[in-house]
């Protein structure tokens, strides 16, 4: 199994039109939830994909198992709950960066937040090469965040952790979601971060690097920002970094086997505060990778987070450098930018190869627009910006 993906996804429901959600007359069913958006993402590419979660025993439920399903994750771990629903939300045809965006979720006293580390099948967790968790679990309830704490605990064998800090701050309400997201980052070996996520969650106002100096433990760690790019972090300085993630990192213990020492950042500092390095790390906050964002002719930004940590996953996998990865990240990304719902197929592998090969100016001259992935890679670079 190449990814395990662990969280709570919901019956989605997109409008039939622009307009408040009030004024909608009609929606559209699909699905939704950051982390089978990506497992069925990682699917779609060629990877062997599992989903675990809880869902009502309910049609709700039903469609959410046959649907991610359907694109090859295996679900066979996913549990029904008799007394609790499945999760459902709407949200408006607008950006989520438009004032007038408008979601409405109804995923309190869920099934998926039922979900606790004797509520689930660890072992069946624990078998992929990669598991990926988001900080969206984390705030469903006291049971899910003291599952993420038990998945994220250093242990012998422990798979790498992918996990996407996704901070949702309507679903911490008055809670220490911050902290408890900093603290759970701390564990992994691969996070991704949005920049302006990590002011608004940590106070982090020094770009990338600020980040990284709080982050020093992560093997790697991407920074998104948006329009702008991505930057990636790794411990090794080199380029090809997954089997030193698998072999060395996973979160081993030290050998009294106790937890590695971490002390804490001053979150809004960006300062280390005399955090100590992993053994054999040089985790100088530099860049090792850089890639733009690409022109994108965006219709719809929900789900491109999940997207775009699908595809650098994907190129992890399979070893490539790691200006690579973010590429693959950005055109993983930039399929669902140019589709209306959270889940696009992933462009076909040649087409991803070949886009992300291009040098830097050719690179920088790709604009994408819906139905960009249908066709060849001849037609793709020819669609220039003017």
């Amino acid at each position: 199994m190449d990814v395990v993906a662990l969280g709570e996804s919901m019956v989605t429901f997109l409008p039939s039109r622009p307009g408040r959600l009030a004024d909608v007359p009609a929606f559209h069913r699909s699905i939704g939830g950051a982390e089978s958006n990506v497992a069925c993402a990682l699917a779609a590419a060629g990877h062997t994909t599992r989903w675990v979660s809880r869902v009502g025993a309910d049609g709700f439920g039903d469609h959410l198992v046959e649907a991610i399903g359907g694109y090859g994750v295996d679900v066979s771990h996913v549990r029904r709950d008799p007394d609790r629903p499945t999760g459902v939300y709407f949200r408006t045809a607008g950006d989520r960066a438009d004032d007038a965006h408008e979601v409405a979720y109804y995923r309190a006293g869920s099934a998926a937040s039922a979900m606790s580390p004797t509520g689930v099948d660890l072992d069946a967790v624990r078998a992929g090469r990669v598991l990926h968790l988001s900080g969206i679990t984390a705030a469903l309830s006291p049971d899910c965040l003291a599952l993420m704490r038990e998945l994220t605990a250093p242990r012998a064998g422990r798979p790498l952790i992918s996990f996407d800090v996704n901070h949702r701050p309507g679903l911490w309400g008055e809670a220490y979601g911050p902290e408890v997201l900093l603290d759970l980052a701390r564990g992994a070996d691969i996070v991704f971060v949005g920049e302006d996520e990590a002011e608004e969650a940590w106070g982090l106002r020094g770009g990338p690097t600020a980040i990284r100096e709080a982050l020093p433990e992560p093997h790697t760690l991407v920074v998104k920002q948006g329009a702008k790019g991505a930057v990636a972090f790794c411990a090794s300085r080199g380029q090809s970094c997954l089997p030193q993630c698998l072999e060395g990192l996973g979160g081993t213990p030290r050998g009294d086997g106790g937890p590695p020492a971490r002390a804490k950042p001053r979150v809004g500092e960006g300062g280390r505060d005399g955090t100590p390095q992993s053994p054999g790390c040089d985790n100088t906050p530099r860049p090792a990778a850089t890639a733009p964002a690409l022109n994108v002719d965006v219709v719809a930004t929900t789900g491109a987070g999940d997207a775009f940590a699908a595809g650098f996953l994907s190129a992890t996998l399979r070893d490539l450098p790691l200006k690579t990865r973010l590429r693959h990240g950005h055109l993983t990304a930039a399929a669902t930018l140019t589709t209306p719902g959270d889940l696009a197929p992933p462009p076909a592998r040649p087409l991803a190869d070949r886009l992300a090969a291009l040098d830097d100016p050719a690179w920088g001259r790709l604009r994408l627009g819906p139905g960009w992935t249908d066709a060849d890679a001849e037609a793709v670079e020819e669609a220039r910006t003017p």
